[in-house]
Order: structure tokens, then sequence, then C-alpha cells
């Protein structure tokens, strides 16, 4: 997760007065404002010391990327707080309203609900992390992986991004993604 220069706990907070002037600060600057979580880049022997349990979530942020799509936020949380926050992107501009269970191909975000996460595959100088739904849906072929703009899938515009989430699948195992909303 990160952190807003106030040290207000979502990018974006209400209470924050720099994040309630996102929409008109310069659209690097929001990044600049952001500080990084202590998985961002991947696991380290503290951050998997036990007691760890560890949880994947994805949902949907207010903003933009510089391309126009929609922002998430791909969210690793160790014993309930957030380790790491990759930001992500799912759909294609103009389709984030879309039928999301339903209508293959349509370029729709993936729905809310439960996901298997697959093992880590290298995919075109990158990962594939397939994602197979644990809910009644007419989409497949869903994964994790670098792009941008946006897909059905979750992109994640940053390789190293990609990477690091591949990073923590295999250090701790997780078999699961929870797609908030």
């Amino acid at each position: 997760m990160y952190w807003c220069v106030l040290v207000f706990p979502r990018p974006g907070s209400p209470h924050c007065p720099l994040c309630r002037l996102g929409s008109v600060l310069p659209a690097f600057l929001p990044s600049l404002l952001l500080l990084t979580l202590p998985g961002q880049g991947g696991p380290s022997a503290a951050l998997l010391a036990p007691p760890a349990q560890f949880a994947l979530e994805f949902r949907r942020a207010d903003g933009r990327h510089g391309s126009g799509d929609q922002l998430w936020w791909l969210e690793l949380r160790r014993n309930g707080s957030a380790v790491a926050r990759w930001p992500a992107a799912s759909g294609v501009v103009g389709r984030q309203r879309a039928d999301r269970r339903w209508s293959p191909g349509n370029g729709a975000p993936l729905p809310p609900g439960l996901y298997r996460l697959g093992r880590p595959e290298a995919w075109a100088g990158s990962y594939w992390i397939d994602l197979l739904p644990r809910f009644a849906t007419s989409r497949s072929a869903l994964g994790i992986h670098t792009c941008l703009p946006g897909t059905g899938c979750i992109c994640l515009p940053n390789a190293a991004d990609t990477a690091a989430v591949a990073r923590w699948i295999q250090a701790t195992g997780l078999r699961q993604l929870k797609v908030v909303n």
C-alpha cells in the first residue's frame, strides 16, 4: 500500500488536502507524493517470517493512468496489513461499466469474486499468472500480466511489478485472489 505524503492510509483519502487536489495536479505529481511499502519490490526474510498469512486483493481506485485507463490497485496483505501495492489496469477505457461476468471479449474489467491463482510462468519477457474464477462465468483466459492499455485481465504496466508479484506468489504459495469491486 502507498501512503500519501501526509500519512493518510489511502491515496485519494477525503481527509488529505493534497489527495483532494489530485484532479488539478499534473499527472506525474501524485506518484511523487507516494511512498513505497516494504514488500513492493518482492519478498524479504523479515516479511516472510512466521507467523504470516498473506492475501492478494484487487480493487478499483479513483484516478486514471496517463494512458487514460482506469486506475486499479493490486494489493498484497500480510496478517491484514498492506505490505505491497501495485498500480494496475483492468478493462478497456470506455468499457469499465460493461457486463463483467457473461460477455467474454467485451473489454470489461474482471468480475468481482474469488479466483484461483496459477503458478507464475515466463511469458513475453515478463510473467503470466493464470486466474481461474471460482464462480459461474463465461469469461476465460484471464490472468495477471504486464500490459497497458488495459485488457480484461489484471494489467501491470511495469514489468518489475509483475516480477515482484510473481516472486511473492512463489515465496508464499498464495493460491487465491479476491477482486473486491
